[in-house]
């Protein structure tokens, strides 16, 4: 479930199932983030779990934050609830040496 930045950029380009998600609070994916990522803040409580559960469970979430804790959370609960690949970013956006770009 947690990668290495090495590792979630190598398993992300190969994975043509893969959906990028931020779990942070709407003005940090305001500041900038990982290209193409969907935005599902966690501290949404229910709203985030309804969020998450709408989500297709049969593709693989590549998972980030500021620092990779609410990330690994986002991850547990992912895996609660029935999500098979959901892949945490050790260190989250903070660690990232790739692109970080503007929301559209």
């Amino acid at each position: 479930m947690n990668l290495t930045q090495e590792d979630w950029i190598e398993q992300l380009e190969a994975d043509s199932n893969a959906v990028i998600l931020d779990v942070r609070t709407e003005d940090e994916y305001n500041d900038g983030i990982i290209a193409s990522a969907l935005n599902i803040d966690i501290y949404q409580g229910p709203a985030f779990i309804s969020a998450i559960e709408a989500l297709d469970k049969s593709k693989n979430y590549y998972v980030y934050c500021r620092s990779g804790a609410r990330s690994a959370k986002a991850c547990e609960i992912m895996n609660e609830l029935g999500f098979e690949n959901a892949y945490n970013l050790l260190g989250g956006i903070l660690a990232w040496n790739g692109e970080i770009v503007a929301p559209d």
